[in-house]
């Protein structure tokens, strides 16, 4: 009986690691929220690290997290890394493209507690009064993250932070 429930073990060890090998090599998450207010003034949220604490959903996880702003204090090179607690880990942020008030892509490396490089782009539109932010990221999907994904999509576990972050941002933005 331990032997068969052994086996039974394995094969389904074993289905879930091969069934992790069809996911795909990377990810991206994607939201959208209409904001009413000019482009100019939620970029200038976006552009500006330092103005992340009043709308980023990670910001209120650690109120202790030590913050480090360098380069310019916003736009093409400004840098932001952060250190804080087990929710908030370890990493970077800089801005490598800064077609104000369009589009802005963030370079963004997690350090803690898993190492990742991702790429954040947030695309500001137009729209009558209103303005439509579309803030995604992308990234490699390395093996262990999907194994994961067999379980929870990348969609899941931060769709439901970038929701929060543009609810914050549209409140702070209409202000």
């Amino acid at each position: 009986m331990i032997k068969k429930t052994l086996l039974v073990i394995v094969v389904i060890v074993a289905a879930i690691l091969g069934y992790a090998t069809t996911k795909p090599d990377t990810f991206s998450v994607q939201r959208e929220v209409s904001i009413k207010a000019p482009p100019e003034k939620i970029a200038g949220m976006i552009t500006d690290f330092h103005y992340w604490a009043a709308w980023s959903p990670w910001e209120k996880l650690d109120p202790a997290m030590r913050r480090t702003f360098s380069g310019p204090s916003s736009g093409l090179g400004a840098q932001y890394a952060w250190q804080g607690n087990d929710k908030v880990g370890a990493g970077r942020m800089e801005i490598t493209e800064a077609a104000t008030p369009e589009r802005t892509v963030i370079k963004l490396d997690f350090l803690k507690p898993f190492e990742s490089h991702n790429t954040t782009t947030f695309t500001l539109s137009p729209d009558g009064d209103n303005t439509r932010v579309n803030w995604t990221m992308t990234g490699p999907s390395p093996y262990v993250s999907k194994v994961m994904n067999v379980f929870v999509s990348m969609d899941t576990m931060i769709g439901k932070d970038f929701d929060k972050g543009l609810a914050n941002l549209k409140m702070v933005s209409e202000r």
